[in-house]
């Protein structure tokens, strides 16, 4: 099986896309094509570099000093297949698993109705980002996510509870504005 990469390696020490310092696995190609993507370059279905999966497997093998591994891109669940037989060779490895996504948790149940393989990989995920990117709900007081319309998501509890279970400690309780001039230096 071959997985479509935006870089033929996987990105470690990322401290930013999880948390703790995490490996990313760049996905290739995403149909939501968010204005003001971070990452543009991965929305091309047709552009990145195809890999083996094994390839991708020694690579993970070799990691060292890593919390777990991030899934991004790009959007994996596009590539559910192969997401899906990475994410339990991960998960075998005693690795946590963040995974961001375009698609709402929503979206995605539905989706596993016609595909259970996307519900089979939820259930591999510690860690599920969803939404798409709103530029106009842009925010630099979000943790782990770039917009307040994206949510951090439990979805092993959520998919047990039958409704969305928020992973709490991201929310912090005394939410602030993002007021410029108190970030000021002057």
């Amino acid at each position: 099986m071959e997985i479509r990469l935006a870089s033929p390696i996987l990105q470690a020490d990322s401290i930013v896309d999880g948390e703790g310092v995490r490996a990313v696995l760049w996905t290739q190609g995403c149909g939501h094509k968010c204005l003001g993507c971070h990452n543009p370059s991965t929305h091309s279905f047709d552009d990145g570099i195809l890999l083996d999966i094994e390839e991708v497997k020694a690579q993970i093998d070799s990691l060292e000093g890593q919390d777990g591994i991030t899934l991004s891109g790009g959007d994996p669940m596009y590539q559910v297949d192969a997401c899906l037989e990475l994410a339990k060779y991960i998960k075998s490895k005693k690795m946590n698993i963040w995974c961001y996504t375009g698609f709402t948790y929503e979206n995605l149940l539905k989706l596993g109705e016609a595909n259970p393989k996307i519900i089979e990989l939820l259930k591999q995920i510690d860690v599920l980002v969803d939404g798409p990117f709103i530029l106009d709900k842009k925010s630099y007081d979000c943790v782990f996510r770039g917009s307040t319309n994206q949510r951090i998501i439990d979805p092993k509890e959520s998919l047990k509870k039958k409704k969305v279970c928020l992973v709490e400690k991201y929310y912090p309780k005394d939410k602030k504005k993002n007021n410029k001039r108190e970030r000021m230096y002057i």
